[in-house]
């Protein structure tokens, strides 16, 4: 745990809780809505709150890769001070000494984050190789950022931009063009996409879905591309040619023309969370600036922040809050202890709602002792 450091903007950290709200505890209290109300509008919000099987897309598909966005918005702000400490306007321009210790930072925070991951998938109670899942969510957060980092620290804007087209387009053209013993070129199916076999030709240990894994090898590319897209926009907050209320419209419009390209490709290459496609990450980073905006405006812009408080503390802790919920640590038993006996006093069909807040009750109290404390877990 450490103390945050000063300057953060409060959008982003408000951004990161609201998505890992949905993660945390937030599905559960709509999913049991749903279930006690019958109201289309929680149906229709708990549908959103599933992963799509394969093709298409939902709510709940874009909550990895807005995480994974945010953490690329971070990375210039977080180089800020030394830019300035060796006076430099861009990252690039960086001494090279100075950039070998931001490279051994950013590798630290890697293998971290690989180590978390595989610790989330079950690494404490090992089981043998051949039953250990090494590809994780945090992982690929860590290793899609590090190279993403890379990428920002050895080139210009211009530069990046052409990086980012050439990872989309890349792995576009091997998935689609790239023949699969058995299968062909351009199968994309769970079992004949080119991702699914690297996956089972190169991946160490068991794999998600046994034939395919969706936080793969191959489909790392792209997700680099995530993180990139998020660089490219914490680059252009950080810009001073325009003023905040620019930059929030700039935001919206780029993140409409986005979601439309997105859609566009789909019809070529189709939006697909598992497979991580070329289309899937320029739709949700078009929704992922599309949030920001919002976020941004309201909070930075026009100074409304005491509504988003309960994010902010989500966001300030997010890699922890997320694997205590992942299993690390039991909010329910908790919950149930306080609540629990005035919970089984209402009726039986609204007590699973009643569970839901309780949990995440519980949850935010832990997360605003350490928000008042000042402790975060720092990666």
């Amino acid at each position: 745990m450490s103390k945050p450091a000063s300057g953060r903007l409060v959008s982003l950290d408000a951004l990161r809780g609201f998505d890992m709200f949905w993660i945390m505890s937030g599905e559960h209290i709509i999913h049991a809505l749903a279930k006690a109300t019958g109201w289309q509008i929680f149906i229709w919000m708990s549908e959103q709150l599933h992963h799509t099987v394969w093709n298409g897309i939902t709510f709940y598909d874009m909550i990895f890769p807005l995480f994974l966005f945010i953490s690329g918005i971070s990375m210039p702000y977080s180089v800020q001070k030394r830019m300035q400490l060796a006076g430099v306007t861009a990252a690039f321009e960086l001494p090279r000494e100075e950039k070998n210790r931001l490279y051994l930072s950013m590798l630290r925070r890697t293998l971290i984050l690989l180590i978390l991951g595989m610790i989330v998938n079950g690494l404490l109670a090992f089981k043998g190789y051949h039953n250990t899942r090494f590809a994780s969510v945090l992982g690929r957060i860590g290793l899609a950022w590090f190279f993403a980092g890379m990428i920002y620290l050895n080139n210009d804007v211009g530069k990046q931009v052409l990086w980012l087209l050439l990872l989309l387009l890349g792995y576009w053209a091997m998935m689609v063009f790239i023949p699969v013993p058995g299968y062909g070129a351009g199968v994309l199916t769970m079992d004949g996409s080119l991702e699914s076999y690297i996956d089972r030709l190169l991946l160490p240990g068991k794999l998600h879905d046994g034939v395919h894994d969706p936080e793969g090898i191959l489909s790392t590319i792209p997700a680099i591309g995530t993180a990139l897209m998020g660089m490219l926009t914490g680059t252009f907050l950080r810009w001073e040619g325009f003023s905040m209320s620019k930059k929030a419209l700039s935001l919206f419009l780029s993140g409409i023309i986005l979601i439309a390209l997105g859609l566009l490709w789909d019809h070529f290459f189709p939006i697909n969370k598992r497979l991580w496609t070329s289309s899937f990450v320029v739709y949700v980073g078009g929704w992922s600036l599309l949030l920001l905006s919002f976020f941004y405006w309201i909070i930075d812009v026009a100074g409304f922040r005491r509504w988003a408080f309960p994010f902010i503390i989500i966001g300030t802790n997010s890699i922890l809050i997320y694997m205590c919920a992942e299993g690390l640590v039991n909010f329910g038993y908790t919950a149930d202890y306080i609540f629990g006996g005035m919970i089984r006093q209402v009726a039986l069909v609204w007590q699973p709602v009643l569970i839901a807040v309780s949990v995440t009750s519980v949850q935010l109290i832990f997360l605003y002792l350490l928000y008042r404390n000042k402790l975060f877990l720092k990666i």
